[in-house]
């Protein structure tokens, strides 16, 4: 373990699923002694710097593409989100990326970066600084010997028996559009007299150094197509700042007023278009006279008007939170409810509660496919929510103690992991 301290700057982009892990990781390595800098979205200052650590702002700023829920919605479009991700949200703005970044690194001693902070790969080989590459989740190692479920292209998932050759087919395709995507970039290379680098979106994100995989071994084996110096750290949990006082006895008096609650929450992001959602989860609890609480993002004031069907007020079965963190709440769920981001599924995992799942997007589908393989959920698309699908889904769920049994081994398992020591140690071999 290095006896100076260092100064590490993490970059992430997205949502609290793409914050939440860095935040971790810095709260371990300032226990360790040393001075961690996240870099993100503006709008992260807060949740960041209540941790207690050091912010930097990282443009493009959010608002300049409109309100939050009408970008959501176009990221999460079928075919279309990850060019409005790539070409629209970042690579025009990568020149500021790279001089906010290159500002935040000034002092610092190594550079983390996140598989959407094009930029710091510069950064870091500018300044002659050590580099971290990180992944979220195992879709983005993009193994053509484990594929993951492609969610525009499910129909990929047939082809698997044929063995490599249509996932190499399918990359290889994908990046040569993703490097015409990357023109920014590489023209900003090329001002910095950097040399030439393989697609940023695919071999380009990994460091040669060190890919830390910040999820556990159970959701993925490792594959030899996986990028050089790939180490698996588990899951970096974390879930934002503690309840208040009133929201952990208002929690508490719901739970001790009956039997355990399903639990219905939909992330940071898919909860922007949850649409009716919310109506076909009271509608599936009420149908199985089970409890439910939702995690709706929303004050319950504003969820109410959006629900016509419904009273002004709702049952007393149920009841509707703004905000939980999910580590306060998922372990006393009869099941939980939820979209497979990775953050949301790790801490699903670690609750050992059963779960159906509604995957929207991204890397969601695979996620969801993934739990489903391990024997604790059941897989529903988001797309195909009613307040009947959710209702036959749960019924099996509940009834079929198996995935309850499932869930609580898989909870044990991961109790036995090590994730921030593994991280955070291999962070601190880079700085010896």
């Amino acid at each position: 373990m290095p006896t100076i301290p260092k100064r590490i700057l993490f970059a992430t982009f997205g949502s609290l699923g793409d914050l939440h892990p860095y935040i971790a990781l810095a709260l371990e390595l300032t226990r360790r002694g040393h001075q961690p800098v996240i870099a993100s979205f503006g709008m992260h200052r807060a949740a960041v710097e209540t941790a207690g650590i050091a912010f930097a702002a990282l443009r493009p700023d959010l608002a300049q593409f409109g309100d939050n829920t009408a970008i959501v919605q176009r990221l999460f479009a079928d075919h279309s989100g990850a060019a409005y991700l790539v070409k629209e949200m970042f690579m025009p703005h990568v020149r500021d990326s790279y001089h906010d970044l290159n500002r935040a690194a000034e002092g610092c001693d190594l550079v983390v970066s996140h598989p959407l902070t094009f930029a710091a790969p510069l950064v870091a080989q500018k300044r002659g600084l050590p580099w971290a590459s990180t992944v979220l989740a195992p879709m983005s190692l993009l193994s053509c010997i484990a594929p993951p479920l492609i969610g525009p292209a499910p129909w990929m998932q047939s082809v698997r028996a044929l063995g490599v050759t249509p996932y190499r087919l399918m990359f290889g395709l994908a990046k040569i559009i993703g490097k015409r995507w990357e023109k920014p970039l590489h023209d900003l290379r090329v001002e910095l007299n950097l040399p030439p680098s393989p697609p940023v979106q695919f071999e380009g994100q990994y460091s040669p150094h060190l890919n830390l995989a910040l999820f556990s071994p159970l959701l993925a084996a490792p594959q030899a197509d996986w990028p050089a110096h790939t180490v698996m750290s588990g899951f970096p949990r974390y879930d934002g700042k503690p309840a208040d006082a009133a929201l952990q006895t208002a929690l508490q008096g719901f739970l001790d007023a009956g039997d355990a609650p399903l639990v219905f929450g939909l992330g940071s992001s898919a909860v922007m278009v949850a649409g009716d959602f919310w109506w076909h989860a009271i509608a599936a609890a009420q149908a199985l006279s089970r409890r439910a609480i939702l995690l709706t993002g929303m004050p319950p004031e504003q969820l109410g008007p959006l629900l016509p069907s419904f009273p002004p007020s709702f049952p007393p079965s149920i009841r509707v939170f703004e905000y939980l963190p999910y580590s306060t709440v998922f372990p006393h769920a009869a099941a939980v409810i939820h979209q497979a981001g990775i953050g949301t599924l790790a801490q699903a995992l670690a609750a050992g509660r059963p779960q159906l799942i509604v995957p929207v997007a991204f890397d969601q589908p695979d996620n969801a496919q993934r739990a489903a393989a391990l024997g604790v959920a059941r897989v529903l698309p988001f797309k195909k929510v009613t307040a009947k699908t959710l209702t036959d889904e749960l019924r099996v769920l509940l009834n079929q103690p198996a995935y309850a049994r499932r869930a609580q081994a898989v909870a044990t398992a991961l109790a036995g992991e090590t994730p921030l020591d593994t991280a955070c140690d291999q962070l601190e071999a880079l700085l010896t």
